[in-house]
Formats: C-alpha cells, sequence, structure tokens
C-alpha cells in the first residue's frame, strides 16, 4: 500500500491514496456441474481429420499423468464419452452384416435348395466390407459414422451380385452343362448385366464429389465407403464366387416342390388379366395407408441416448439465481428419466476463457447448457422424452424458457454445426424495426404445430458506450491517449 504512483519533485501519491489492493479471485462469471455438484472440466473436441476413436482412446491414456500433476484429493476422470454413438455404429455395422447374410442366405436355400450356394453368397459379405475398410485406409478416411452409415447401406445390396451369379450357374448346370463349363458361362453372360447394376447404383452418389463446404465433408467419405464395397462386390462375384462354385456347388437334384410351383404357375397365367390389377390396387391402398406413416428425413433421428438442453431465465438473471433454476431443471430430469450422468454450465465464459467459444456458447449469466446421457434401462427416449420434458417444465418451471439442441455426434454433423434444425435471420438498417418485423416473423412461425422451442437467439441487452472527460481524467493520471475500460465483466452480471 506504500508504493508510490507518481513519483517526482511534487509530494508522492502512493497507492493507498487513491485504491485498496485486497487478495482476491477473478470476477466470477460461471459455474460448472456434474451430477448437480460444482466441478472443473475440460471439454475436449477434436480435429476435423482425427478420428474420435484415437482421440478417446489417447485421453484415457494419459489419465495417469493428469492426476500425477493434481493434489491428492483432486479426482480426474472422464465423464462424457462420445465415442459411444461410434462404437454402437460399430456394433449396428455388423448386426446389419449378420442380418444380411442370413437373410439372403435364406432366401438362395429357399429357391435354390443348395446349402453349398447358399454359404458361398454369405461369405462375400464380410470379405467386400473388409476389401472396403482397406479402400478407406488406402483413401486416408477414418472409421467414422459417414464410413459405418455408407458400409451399413451397402450391406443390402452386396450380395445381389453373388447370387446373380449362383443362380445363372444353377440354370446353366440345370440345361445339362457339365460344372466348370456352367460357370464359365454364367460368369461372361452376367459380366456385363452385373456391371452396369453396381454403376446404376454408384451413379446415385456420385454428386457427392460435386460437392462443396460441410456437404462435402459429410457425404464424399459416406460415398467412398458404398463405392469400395459395391466394386469389391463385382470383383468377388466375377473371382471369387465362380472358383468357389467350380469347387462345391453340385447340380440340383429335380424335386417334387418344382413340379407344383410349374403347376401353380401355369393354373394363374390364364387369370393374369384379373390378377395384375388385382395386384396393382392392393399395392396401391398399401401405400395410401402406410405412407403417411413413413419417415421422410435425409437421415432419420439417431437416440444415441443423450440429448442438450438449454435454458434461459429473464435477462439479466444473476448466476446464483440461474444456478437454482438449473439443480431445480435437473432434479425434475432425474424424476421423469433414469440418468446416467449429466454435466451443466452456468453462466458465461470469461474474458481469459482459453477455448474458442463456439464449442460451449452462451449469451449471459441467465442461460445453462445441460449434457445428459441417459441409463440404458431408460424406456422414455427421443421426442416422446422432450415433449415429456416441455410439459413438466412448463408446469413446474416457468422461469425459465427451454429449448433442446444436438446433443450426440450424429445431430451435430446433420445440423452442420446449428444448434437448432430452422434458424430465421432478419436483418436491416434499424434494430427497433427489426425486432418488430422479428416478432412478426416469430407470431406466424408459432402457428406452425411442427415447430417446438420458439425464442430470440439475440437478446436486447443495455449498452455503455463511456467517453473520456480528459481534464478530469488528467487529474486521476490517465494520459493515454486510448486508456483501457475494464468494464465488460463490471457489468456481464
Amino acid at each position: 500500500m506504500d508504493a508510490p504512483v507518481r513519483p517526482g519533485e511534487n509530494p508522492p501519491v502512493f497507492l493507498r491514496d487513491i485504491g485498496v489492493v485486497e487478495n482476491g479471485t477473478d470476477i466470477l462469471t460461471a459455474y460448472a456441474h456434474v451430477n448437480g455438484k460444482r466441478t472443473v472440466y475440460m471439454q475436449i473436441t477434436k480435429r476435423s481429420e482425427a478420428s474420435t476413436l484415437d482421440v478417446i482412446k489417447a485421453v484415457r491414456a494419459n489419465l495417469p499423468g493428469f492426476k500425477a500433476v493434481c493434489p491428492e484429493d483432486v479426482d480426474v476422470r472422464v465423464e462424457f464419452d462420445q465415442s459411444t454413438v461410434v462404437t454402437q455404429s460399430l456394433r449396428t455395422l455388423a448386426n446389419e452384416a449378420v442380418l444380411g447374410a442370413v437373410l439372403t442366405g435364406l432366401m438362395v436355400l429357399l429357391f435354390l435348395r443348395d446349402w453349398r450356394s447358399s454359404l458361398i453368397v454369405i461369405t462375400t459379405i464380410p470379405v467386400a466390407l473388409l476389401s472396403a475398410l482397406v479402400g478407406l485406409w488406402a483413401l486416408g478416411q477414418t472409421i467414422n459414422i459417414m464410413t459405418l452409415g455408407g458400409l451399413a447401406l451397402a450391406v443390402g445390396v452386396l450380395v445381389d451380385e453373388a447370387t446373380v451369379e449362383i443362380e445363372n450357374i444353377h440354370a446353366h448346370m440345370a440345361g445339362g452343362l457339365a460344372r466348370v463349363q456352367s460357370v464359365l458361362e454364367a460368369c461372361q453372360k452376367t459380366a456385363m448385366a452385373r456391371l452396369l447394376s453396381m454403376l446404376t447404383i454408384l451413379a446415385v452418389f456420385a454428386p457427392a464429389l460435386f460437392m462443396t463446404g460441410v456437404g462435402r465433408q459429410l457425404f464424399v467419405p459416406l460415398s467412398l465407403a458404398v463405392a469400395l464395397a459395391m466394386g469389391a462386390s463385382y470383383v468377388l462375384s466375377s473371382t471369387l464366387v465362380p472358383v468357389l462354385a467350380a469347387k462345391f456347388v453340385r447340380p440340383t437334384a429335380h424335386r417334387p416342390g418344382n413340379a407344383i410351383y410349374s403347376t401353380l404357375l401355369g393354373a394363374l397365367l390364364p387369370l393374369r388379366w384379373v390378377l395384375a390389377p388385382l395386384y396393382l390396387l392392393v399395392t396401391v391402398g398399401l401405400i395410401y395407408v402406410l405412407l403417411p406413416t413413413l419417415g421422410t428425413e435425409l437421415f432419420p433421428t439417431a437416440d444415441a441416448g443423450q440429448f442438450k438442453l438449454r435454458l434461459r431465465a429473464a435477462t439479466g438473471t444473476r448466476i446464483e439465481r440461474t444456478e437454482e433454476y438449473a439443480l431445480q431443471a435437473l432434479k425434475l430430469i432425474q424424476r421423469e428419466v433414469p440418468v446416467e450422468i449429466s454435466s451443466a454450465f452456468i453462466g458465461v465464459q470469461p474474458a481469459s476463457y482459453p477455448i474458442n467459444t463456439i464449442f460451449l456458447w452462451t449469451s449471459g449469466p441467465h442461460e445453462a447448457v445441460f449434457q445428459v446421457a441417459l441409463k440404458p434401462q431408460a424406456t422414455l427416449r427421443g421426442e416422446a422424452l422432450r415433449e415429456r420434458l416441455r410439459a413438466v417444465f412448463a408446469k413446474e418451471l416457468p422461469q425459465v424458457q427451454m429449448s433442446f439442441e444436438a446433443g450426440d455426434i450424429v445431430s451435430d454433423v446433420m445440423s452442420f454445426g446449428s444448434p437448432t434444425p430452422v434458424e430465421v435471420a432478419v436483418q436491416g438498417p434499424a434494430l427497433p424495426a427489426n425486432r418488430a418485423h422479428a416478432e412478426k416473423v416469430m407470431a406466424e412461425l408459432q402457428k406452425l404445430p411442427a415447430l417446438r422451442d420458439l425464442q430470440f437467439a439475440q437478446l436486447l441487452l443495455v449498452e455503455l458506450a463511456p467517453e473520456l472527460f480528459r481534464p478530469r481524467a488528467a487529474f486521476f493520471f490517465l494520459r493515454h491517449p486510448k486508456p483501457q475500460w475494464p468494464t465488460g465483466s463490471r457489468f456481464s452480471g
């Protein structure tokens, strides 16, 4: 306190003459919660070219090093792991592959009645998927949501090439040709047809190569996965399938079922003028009944067992009051659904926050952002859970507004980084006129039954514009031509 502020010939001015120095901390602007308790957490965001699985593996491997530099009473652990979505996608891919193999094998067994042919067709699925993974690795791609989605999408058509080849081989053997000759004839006759079939499917994904921006980053990996899997399937149906067929396939003996099918077909053909219109009528009727129940999204909403919730109290609410609202909200969520873990950020990031706020953005001390992971036994999920929470919050916590945002990797990717599916921007030269027009837009949007959680993202806040009165400032020794005003954090709460 005895440090001189203005030494010189005039009477000295000491620090105690103009202010008070206290031992304190920086101004509190936010709280971090895990399971409703205050904590300190780090949000780790991977680079675009990094693998989610590699990042979480590296983080877990370095946990002992993190703990070593902390006091003994401080626990360091991973609380939220988004890589579970990727591992779930891997399991989904395996399930799709097994399901596709089993169903295709059963169909081949049903129509050809040859278990050897069924095994040959099934064998092409894992080999084609492994070949596609090698191709993705060679092209610098990683195992991610989009590549896994492409492989899962391709599983359904991987077996078509082998099925056509096997069926044609049986047709030639039924005509009296030897086994090897039948394989050769079938391979030559179906090569062009199978190639055109594959190219037709790939043409659907070709436009992804001409996309730009985020769309290109999303759909090019998916298209590559499909193309590589289909290409591998075509090569296998022209190489592996003929070799295995020449070695193991046996001529199909004549069975009574063939005669029954021929007799039934012969009886129905004269009635084709009645059966064809009847078939079309039934088909159109089923389409009319079932079409409204089918989804029309490019990518259906995936239930990852997680959701992200944003709470907004009245503008200007102090952070302590916002924390109370956040704790009440967590209790309501835990009452409605079993929660495995929850994290919350309450308040606003300080100016010295060492990360870009785009990854965790709030507009002031009146906001809180929740990330909630549900337990596996939770039965209320997805849109049903969101509608339930909307009703509960409106009744028991009307002091806050709530909105759901993209809370998992899939939703983040498919929303192109936007927190909400629909955003409306109103721009103009005058802020009051912009606000008035935005309120009219809001009134019209509220009439749409499909929209939920309509809010203004940009708030009307008071703006202070201090002006420097230089004669008086000189009295307080402020002679810098552009003095700095550390008022931002002082007025943030």
